[in-house]
């Protein structure tokens, strides 16, 4: 597929399912998972019921909703969640009736600081109910007070199940790549639907390649209770097999690029995404591991402890956008999506390639007669082979190409074409590590 073919259908995917009311749970996570399976046909779906514990949390009943508003005196709908359904409080309790605008004022939130934005508010874990509007749109209810209002949520919150995806594409062996994005926002691009079709663009690309090294689980959950979950279930057997891996979420602006790292900072998904950024990208922005708020929070924990980060273009809670309805289909754009794609795709071939790597021949091997050396010598002849000679130089078995890559200050990219000439010279060998055996 070409790029331009790829940015259209990543854009196009995200398009399609920007109108579903997603939530931690419910028929939205089912029908996007749905959307998801037929272009992944090897994404298995999982439910887990209700009142399911997961270390300290429990799975919450599960929310679905299939209409809401507010109606004035006039019988006019002045807020629609038909037209806008993040106009809802998240999993709001049904509710039937009459109030003033003074009673109901107590159940509405806005945002002074942006009056024309609505914006998302949820309640998981406590049962309320709520309207979401704009604070221009609240000013005018607060010019009547005593004005009466119909409302009516018709919602459910019964037991039912959590629900998640799971791809897993074998390789050659069982050392893991995760890639983790979450489906639990409604109609929300760059904070929702930016991640899984990222995520979806580079599972296709995964598995049309027939020689990975790194088997890889790929997962849409919803965000926090979702990696909870799947951790409670899994996470014994990925602590040991997990040698790196990225939260895929807000990619799809075309703002700039935010790498957020795992809890120490020393991981080789860390090495990796900065070496990728700093060759690839004009420049990002470098945050802490203090400033996480999305799934890396559970896989980093003490004694999880997997080796993960996130690469992000505007990160979330940095962007005006974030959280309300500007966070639209406008916000996010094909270039933006790309530009995060091959930023990833490239950590992820810089991964299958990132091998440590040992000299053949005692002092520098004569290049000339098989031919990776010109013949001719002048003063330019040393530098055209430059990177080669500096990647023998430190073939030692001791430095894996990343770390060659940033000690003679060239891409890791750039050295693995070079790698495999000197392999096929028989001048290079790989030294066995854990995933050779």
């Amino acid at each position: 597929m070409t790029k331009i073919k790829m940015n259209s259908q990543m854009y196009q995917w995200a398009t399609d399912l920007f109108p579903i009311c997603r939530s931690i749970t419910g028929n939205g996570v089912r029908q996007t998972l749905n959307y998801l399976q037929k272009l992944l046909p090897n994404l298995q779906i999982y439910e887990v019921p209700s009142g399911t514990q997961a270390f300290d949390w429990t799975v919450p009943d599960e929310w679905n909703i299939k209409d809401a508003f507010i109606c004035n005196e006039q019988g006019n709908k002045i807020v629609d969640f038909s037209k806008n359904n993040l106009h809802v409080v998240g999993y709001s309790e049904p509710v039937d009736c009459q109030m003033t605008f003074e009673e109901l004022d107590k159940h509405l939130y806005s945002l002074p600081e942006q009056p024309t934005a609505i914006p998302y508010i949820t309640s998981y874990y406590k049962r309320r109910w709520g309207f979401c509007l704009s604070e221009n749109q609240r000013n005018e209810l607060r010019q009547n007070p005593q004005a009466e209002y119909y409302i009516k949520i018709d919602s459910s919150l019964h037991p039912g199940s959590l629900t998640y995806g799971e791809l897993i594409i074998p390789g050659s062996t069982k050392e893991e790549i995760l890639l983790s994005t979450y489906i639990c926002h409604p109609s929300i691009a760059n904070n929702e639907l930016s991640g899984p079709v990222v995520t979806t663009a580079l599972a296709e690309y995964i598995s049309k390649q027939h020689s990975n090294r790194y088997t890889y689980r790929i997962l849409f959950i919803p965000e926090t209770i979702g990696s909870i979950v799947y951790l409670s279930r899994n996470w014994e057997y990925m602590k040991q097999h997990t040698i790196a891996g990225f939260v895929v979420t807000c990619v799809g602006d075309d703002r700039t690029y935010s790498y957020i790292p795992s809890r120490l900072g020393n991981t080789l998904a860390d090495k990796a995404a900065l070496h990728i950024l700093k060759h690839k990208v004009a420049n990002f922005k470098q945050y802490s591991f203090l400033d996480r708020g999305s799934d890396e929070r559970q896989y980093c924990s003490p004694e999880i402890d997997l080796p993960v980060c996130s690469i992000c273009r505007s990160k979330y809670g940095e962007y005006p956008e974030y959280h309300t309805s500007l966070d639209n289909l406008d916000l996010i754009s094909a270039k933006g999506l790309e530009g995060a794609y091959s930023v990833l795709k490239e950590c992820i071939f810089l991964l299958e390639h990132n091998l440590k790597y040992k000299t053949k021949v005692l002092c520098e091997p004569q290049l000339g007669k098989r031919g990776l050396y010109p013949n001719l010598s002048t003063k330019e002849s040393g530098k055209q082979v430059r990177d080669m000679m500096n990647l023998i130089a430190y073939a030692d078995g001791k430095y894996d190409l990343i770390d060659i890559a940033n000690i003679v200050g060239v891409s890791a990219i750039k050295l693995i074409p070079i790698v495999e000439k000197l392999i096929d010279a028989d001048l290079l060998e790989v030294v066995n590590t854990k995933s050779e055996e």
